[in-house]
């Protein structure tokens, strides 16, 4: 449970990031926002038309006696818009990072750029890196979609499909929404969909400390365009030490220390007291 922990902390860390930022977190906004007037122009459709689905898609259903058409077709239709509401929380992030890749590669830099040391860049064009992009979310939609029919068909189990299976639905959507979101740090270091994947299932309980939580708010009207240019700043946070880079930062820090004569050399203390890097100037 602690890397759960570490996960969830990342999350937080990256909310206070924008927060003492400002100007980035109104710069991050916009594209959520642009998304989620779409996104709830279709839930509103899907409400309206849920019912009308699940009875063109249960004609055998037409002649049964009450109540059972009702308890039948009810419990369908809510099993519908759960299941669009499952993929609206999960493609709301890769269409929002597709249509502000400009915003949030920039934020996703500033945040390195904060965090000192180098500030990886693609140097691929615009309109490779939206590709690259569109053709690794879709991947992922793939995924989401194999998921989100198995559970689906689960979701007609007795007790399990009321408990158990919903809480599995939202570890699968916070696992994927974890990449989403540490894609964009990770796509400018060039690392690949697989070796992406590889470095969550390494830390799964870390990408469910960030992803589940998020995936939990995100159901809250409007909360998701609020928490987005945190959870990007979050997740390059995470990509950060995904790849090690905090700690070979620490690392270099600390030869600097000891170049600089604050450190003893390896092997004793001959007396000289550390200086930590936060007071070194006034």
């Amino acid at each position: 449970m602690r890397d759960f922990g570490a996960g969830f902390g990342y999350l937080v860390r990256g909310q206070k990031w924008v927060g003492g930022h400002g100007r980035w977190f109104g710069f991050g906004l916009l594209p959520g926002l642009v998304t989620l007037v779409l996104y709830a122009g279709a839930l509103v459709g899907l409400g309206y038309g849920a019912d009308d689905l699940t009875a063109w898609a249960t004609p055998f259903a037409d002649d049964w006696s009450s109540p059972w058409q009702g308890v039948f077709r009810g419990a369908l239709t809510g099993l519908v818009f759960a299941f669009g509401l499952f993929l609206a929380v999960i493609t709301f992030t890769a269409v929002t990072l597709l249509v502000g890749q400009p915003f949030y590669e920039s934020l996703s830099e500033e945040v390195d750029r904060s965090e000192g040391g180098e500030v990886p860049e693609s140097g691929l064009p615009l309109w490779r890196e939206l590709w690259i992009s569109a053709r690794d979310s879709l991947r992922i939609l793939v995924r989401v979609a194999f998921y989100g029919i198995l559970l689906f068909a689960c979701g007609f189990i007795p007790v399990v499909g009321q408990t158990v299976v919903p809480a599995i639905g939202f570890c699968v959507s916070g696992f994927f929404l974890a990449e989403e979101l540490t894609a964009v740090a990770l796509q400018r270091r060039g690392v690949e969909l697989k070796e992406r994947l590889r470095l969550l299932r390494g830390r799964r309980m870390a990408a469910l400390g960030f992803g589940v939580p998020l995936t939990l708010s995100f159901l809250v009207p409007f909360v998701a365009v609020f928490l987005m240019p945190g959870a990007v700043a979050g997740a390059t946070l995470m990509a950060r030490d995904l790849r090690g880079e905090n700690a070979d930062r620490d690392e270099d820090l600390e030869e600097n220390d000891r170049e600089g004569g604050n450190l003893p050399p390896f092997g004793g203390d001959q007396g000289v007291h550390h200086i930590p890097h936060w007071r070194r100037n006034p």
